[in-house]
């Protein structure tokens, strides 16, 4: 088991009598972690949801999980894995909670099927974290975080799989795990195949099953770009609100990161659109059906690269739990910014850049938002393939990407 930022934070909810529920991607360490922390604990009652038989129980009368927790002669910690899978469990959940009879740890790797139905979410009785693939302080791969208001230190540290590496097969556990790239190539187009092609296409109608098949596909090669919705809906064969309402199920099932637009007037978000970010670089690569060997790199690189530094930053920022919130910045004049970092106190635009080296002419539109916004930006930095942090302007920083 990975050393993961979450740990601490679930193991002291857990030993003060929280009840914590789990968002994350299938394959991310949501029920490893769950394990290793409950390891200890003495009275558990596991209900693994994911069990067919397990499922019917529990489907067939929800009422059950009330009577086999007032069994017990203790107060016992419940763990539902899959949680999604019944959603007519909550309301069970929250009763015993409201009435203190047990402790509950769930998790879930879709919140769609939960709202779609109208399922009580437990608010004000649950804390929620979301659980993500592994972040590079996790794997180790931080040397100094120089983004003070993204600062994590390396809590692990694993040999035998590099950067370069995760931009092409990204950072699932258990990818990393695997020693052999072909092996780690094989289970990625079965995880694409079995899980997103097949389990998120059920979120869709039927009839369009073939045509959000040929979507999946088009959106993982159009990862981290604001897609053209109606090119999307030519090529996938259908309407622009059908394209709308397929992203809108990616996101409701964790496969994609949403960036909005950073403006002044927030009324004006809403009207533009969004930059989407498939939640690992190798699910990504997988479903774009691109080569999976390092060669990639000679053709994507900076575009992985982006990609790579765009989930880190949301990621750090779901963990440090503050009130940071991340957008883009582009005019119609065509200045762009890869990542503005709002954390509510002033603004922190980010740049990315895969090279060695960068030059201002390489960062002209960090001084537009410099410019546009001076009051609110004290300093900006570019991310780079570098090896030493360096100033190329009096607000402008450039750190290489284990400097982040």
């Amino acid at each position: 088991m990975y050393l993961r930022n979450l740990e601490s934070s679930l193991r002291e909810f857990v030993a003060g009598d929280r009840s914590v529920l789990i968002f994350g991607p299938r394959q991310t360490g949501k029920t490893t972690l769950v394990r290793a922390v409950l390891r200890d604990a003495g009275n558990v009652l596991d209900i693994p949801l994911q069990d067919p038989g397990v499922r019917i129980e529990m489907e067939r009368d929800p009422s059950r999980l009330i009577r086999q927790v007032t069994a017990m002669k203790e107060r016992p910690i419940v763990f539902i894995d899959e949680a999604q899978k019944v959603p007519e469990l909550f309301d069970a959940v929250q009763y015993l909670i409201d009435e203190e009879k047990a402790v509950f740890v769930l998790t879930g790797s879709s919140a769609r099927k939960l709202r779609r139905k109208g399922t009580n979410l437990l608010p004000g009785r649950v804390i929620t974290f979301r659980m993500d693939p592994l972040a590079w302080n996790e794997l180790g791969w931080i040397s100094e975080s120089r983004i003070e208001e993204t600062a994590v230190s390396s809590i692990g540290e694993i040999a035998g799989y590099s950067f370069d590496q995760s931009l092409v097969y990204g950072t699932l556990p258990g990818i990393v795990s695997i020693r052999d790239d072909r092996e780690r190539k094989a289970l990625l187009r079965s995880y694409a195949q079995v899980y997103l092609e097949e389990e998120i296409r059920a979120e869709a109608l039927i009839r369009k099953i073939g045509a959000f098949g040929r979507f999946l596909e088009l959106a993982a090669l159009e990862s981290g770009t604001s897609p053209n919705l109606t090119k999307l809906s030519n090529e996938a064969g259908v309407s622009v609100p059908t394209i709308k309402e397929f992203y809108a199920i990616l996101e409701d099932t964790l496969v994609v990161e949403r960036l909005d637009p950073y403006t002044r007037d927030t009324r004006k978000r809403v009207l533009k659109t969004p930059r989407y970010y498939f939640y690992d670089t190798g699910v990504r690569n997988a479903l774009a059906r691109v080569p999976l060997t390092e060669d990639l790199l000679y053709v994507e690189r900076g575009r992985l690269f982006e990609h790579a530094v765009i989930l880190e930053l949301i990621r750090r920022t779901r963990t440090l739990a503050d009130d940071c919130r991340l957008y883009y910045w582009r005019t119609s004049g065509g200045a762009e910014v890869d990542c503005i970092i709002d954390t509510g106190r002033g603004l922190v635009p980010v740049e990315i850049k895969a090279g060695e080296h960068v030059s201002l002419s390489d960062v002209r539109g960090l001084l537009s938002f410099i410019n546009a916004y001076p009051d609110r930006v004290k300093k900006a930095f570019v991310i780079t393939g570098g090896r030493m942090p360096e100033m190329i302007h009096e607000r402008i920083m450039a750190i290489p990407w284990q400097y982040m």
